[in-house]
């Protein structure tokens, strides 16, 4: 009877083992075992048939503790593939990845505006529908398409209130209908922290922060190892902290914002009037193109000794770190990351921020919370978007839509 009970939830069990292998990227039997306080042999049936269909495949054997090794087991990376899509307010990335989270085809970097543009929606359906040409991969091995995005993004309603209008109706079915795929939306920095606590620096901690330094200034909270989401599911708006009562006038229409006082798009911006003045720096062949390439040449700059550049970026950085004062006191995290666009300069962010978290934190709590760079950096938003495909991952729904899609070829 036990047997028939646990047979019963076999498509349960296997569809947390291919979860748990995508998170993790290889385990033992034992090791799963204990995840799903299984017995070992339960775990090595569901493991034969995932190897069977083609899920999952041997790696090799772990370290001997003393006794025989155990082999381990990862997701089959050409079993399914994801379509991750990471947006900003002037460019969008779209990516199909396999199970290892590589891409299998160029990644698209498309200039896509959200502000002030009514037809950013049909727009970006358009590039998902030809980036799915192009790839040529059947849709029946695609599992989804996660979508991270910036402005205030409620997940339980699949809409964005800033961006990207479907007339009211849900985004996440607008989207399917358009491409025939479902589709998952979050907010751009709340995807990155879910990336960076999967996979990157801050790996499997259950209390962190993750500054997203992209051209706003996001923030992603992960509270008891989740994403904490507020009451209305729009906690996290860091950009928007007044750090004066006189400072420059934000988009949210608010004076003294972060956003308006230290976000990439500020400091490009005073980079851009710093050099008209006669300020010396590099940048100054890069004084006539648009706005995103300028951006993207700072931290090319910066890193090669530019003062100039230096010097904003240490500005942009002590307000940061003035403002994260504020959450260290009301959150204390364990651990900070500065992730997105802006940790390719995370080592010069670092003694700004530092230097305004010793002057506006008390010791005891900046003491204790550590403050890391991102080693996944600008890839965060695509791995975050991936992730979030994988979370909503049925093995029961994807095997009936692959056997129907072989019985359709083969009719």
């Amino acid at each position: 009877m036990e047997v028939k009970r646990k047979q019963a939830k076999s498509p349960h069990l296997k569809n947390s083992i291919i979860r748990q292998l995508y998170f993790e990227k290889s385990l033992s039997c034992a090791e799963l075992s204990v995840l799903f306080n299984k017995s070992v042999p339960v775990i090595i049936k569901n493991i034969n048939e995932l190897i069977e269909e083609g899920f999952v495949v041997e790696v090799g054997y772990a370290l001997s503790s003393g006794g025989r090794r155990p082999l381990i087991y990862a997701v089959n990376a050409e079993a399914m593939y994801m379509m991750a899509i990471a947006m900003d307010q002037l460019s969008t990335r779209i990516a199909i990845v396999d199970l290892h989270n590589n891409p299998v085809a160029e990644v698209e970097m498309l200039e896509l505006f959200l502000n002030d543009n009514p037809n950013a929606l049909t727009q970006l359906i358009g590039h998902i529908n030809t980036c799915l040409i192009k790839t040529g991969i059947d849709k029946s091995k695609i599992l989804g398409i996660g979508i991270g995005m910036p402005g205030f993004v409620s997940v339980t309603k699949g809409i964005n209130y800033s961006y990207l209008d479907a007339g009211g109706q849900n985004l996440t079915e607008y989207i399917f209908n358009a491409t025939g795929l479902p589709t998952y939306i979050d907010n751009d920095s709340s995807l990155i922290a879910l990336a960076e606590q999967k996979f990157g620096v801050a790996k499997a901690q259950q209390d962190m922060m993750v500054i997203n330094l992209g051209w706003g200034i996001g923030l992603g909270m992960i509270v008891h190892g989740d994403i904490f989401r507020g009451h209305n599911g729009f906690a996290g708006e860091f950009s928007h902290i007044p750090l004066s009562e006189d400072g420059a006038l934000c988009v949210c229409g608010k004076k003294g914002c972060l956003e308006a006082e230290a976000s990439m798009l500020v400091v490009t911006e005073k980079a851009i009037e710093g050099i008209k003045q006669g300020r010396l720096s590099a940048l100054h062949t890069f004084i006539d193109d648009p706005l995103k390439l300028m951006g993207d040449a700072i931290f090319d700059a910066a890193n090669k000794g530019d003062q100039f550049v230096i010097d904003l970026l240490s500005e942009a950085g002590y307000k940061i770190g003035k403002a994260l004062a504020i959450l260290i006191h009301i959150m204390n995290p364990q651990t900070i990351v500065l992730s997105g666009r802006g940790a390719k300069a995370g080592k010069i962010l670092l003694a700004p921020i530092q230097q305004a978290l010793n002057k506006y934190c008390i010791p005891r709590l900046a003491a204790n919370t550590e403050l890391l760079i991102s080693e996944l950096g600008f890839d965060g938003g695509i791995i975050g978007a991936a992730a979030l495909v994988m979370e909503h991952f049925n093995y029961e729904k994807f095997n009936i839509n692959i056997k129907s899609t072989r019985m359709e070829k083969t009719s």
